[in-house]
């Protein structure tokens, strides 16, 4: 019997390259991603001395943004967030504001 040739590999599995510059768009990824890849830009952000991201979530059912929402409160570097005004997104965006002396992670 023939082998079979070798499967391509999946584009959805392949890692997603990010820009590290404040602004962090949810659409290109699913929502379980989300809960790591939040945490992660934040760690991110902070050791490029980034301290106002704005993370765009939609605005949908408003679940996305909730689980958003629930996540910043949990991040010990967040100094406080709101959605954004209408020249931001308005409530398709959270702008999150960074404690400014909150040290990154060390890998």
């Amino acid at each position: 019997m023939p082998e079979e040739p070798p499967q391509a590999p999946d584009p959805a599995d392949a890692p997603v390259e990010i820009p590290i510059n404040g602004e962090l768009d949810l659409h290109t990824f699913r929502p379980a991603e989300i809960k790591e890849l939040i945490p992660d830009y934040i760690e991110a952000c902070l050791r490029k001395r980034i301290h106002r991201l704005r993370i765009i979530h939609g605005k949908g059912t408003g679940t996305l943004r909730e689980t958003v929402h629930a996540i910043l409160r949990r991040q010990p570097a967040v100094e406080n967030f709101h959605l954004a005004d209408e020249t931001a997104g308005g409530w398709g965006a959270t702008i999150v504001e960074l404690r400014p002396d909150t040290p990154p992670r060390s890998r």
